[in-house]
């Protein structure tokens, strides 16, 4: 096993055996639905940095699998969707971990009336060779766990989501970004990545690794600020910035001009006539907004016309558009 990976092992089974609240800081609200009462422990051993759990992927009883379980507040979210045996799948490398987080899932039982334990099923493995058979999976996700792989490590499990998504599958993460420079002092410390501070990417390179794992759209569904590193207590000269991220990466075909990445950006037609349309898919009715992919943003902007407005990235899409 990888240095940088033993040292991981060795960091989550501590926080297994002593819950670490300032582990991690999530940057999303936790979720509030009918009847969930998510156990204190869970929410303690909330080891993300955002949120890997939206409703709208998660209907008609999806089959889940949530890699790295944490103390399982995300497992116990995704089994409100799939209230069926063996609907949510938690793999973890760290025996400590599953085993704390079999434990809260018993809490969880004791303080939810719907709740059934044998919905979620716990498998030991790791990321790099899932335990999990090729192409059945709804939906998988991971939150602040592939951060931590080196680009070698990373594009293997993004290889293994792919391998065990049933097509046009869903794939959610949540990871910290950063567009400042990182040291390699700071990159090569084990203990820093393991942390989540220092294993972090560019979106560009981030995003570029999923699609070059063969997800034919990705989503930026949130972005926020997370976490400093800064000269007075890291080995650095410029203070780092790191990003929170989520993003959800769908199987699907690969379109033959590339994939199609929604940043959140709008495109406005407000010209003479009803309607644009660029002969390529894409209709904007009159001074009604669409959400666009960067790819169809690009298009537009390379006609120059005026009477098209296409805005920023907004780091926010919700789904719709053009695609």
């Amino acid at each position: 096993m990888n240095n940088y990976l033993d040292t991981t092992v060795d960091v989550y089974k501590q926080a297994a055996l002593k819950p670490d609240v300032g582990l991690c800081c999530t940057t999303t609200p936790i979720w509030q639905l009918p009847e969930l009462q998510i156990p204190k422990i869970m929410q303690e051993m909330n080891y993300g940095c955002g949120s890997t759990v939206h409703p709208r992927d998660l209907v008609n009883s999806p089959k889940v699998l949530y890699v790295g379980v944490g103390g399982g507040m995300e497992v116990l979210q995704f089994a409100y969707f799939s209230r069926q045996k063996g609907g949510v799948i938690g793999v973890d490398l760290v025996e400590e971990m599953l085993t704390a987080c079999d434990k809260n899932l018993l809490q969880a039982e004791k303080e939810n009336a719907w709740f059934q334990k044998e919905f979620v099923e716990l498998r030991r493995g790791t990321a790099l060779d899932l335990p999990v058979e090729e192409s059945s999976i709804d939906v998988a996700a991971q939150n602040c766990l592939f951060n931590i792989f080196t680009k070698e490590d990373l594009k293997l499990a993004l290889a293994e989501m792919y391998r065990v998504l049933k097509p046009f599958g869903r794939l959610v993460l949540s990871d910290p970004i950063t567009e400042n420079r990182m040291p390699d002092s700071l990159r090569n410390d084990s203990r820093l990545r393991a942390l989540c501070l220092s294993g972090s990417l560019s979106m560009k390179e981030y995003l570029q690794m999923i699609t070059d794992a063969g997800f034919g759209t990705v989503e930026v569904r949130a972005k926020r600020p997370y976490r400093i590193l800064a000269p007075s207590q890291f080995d650095t000269e410029e203070m780092i910035l790191l990003d929170s991220i989520e993003v959800c990466a769908i199987k699907d075909p690969m379109p033959a001009d590339g994939p199609c990445i929604f940043t959140g950006k709008t495109a406005i037609y407000f010209g003479e006539e009803e309607y644009f349309d660029d002969q390529k898919g894409h209709v904007l009715m009159n001074n009604q907004p669409l959400a666009v992919c960067d790819k169809t943003a690009n298009a537009f902007h390379i006609l120059g016309r005026k009477d098209i407005y296409v805005s920023e990235s907004t780091y926010f899409y919700d789904g719709g558009g053009c695609c």
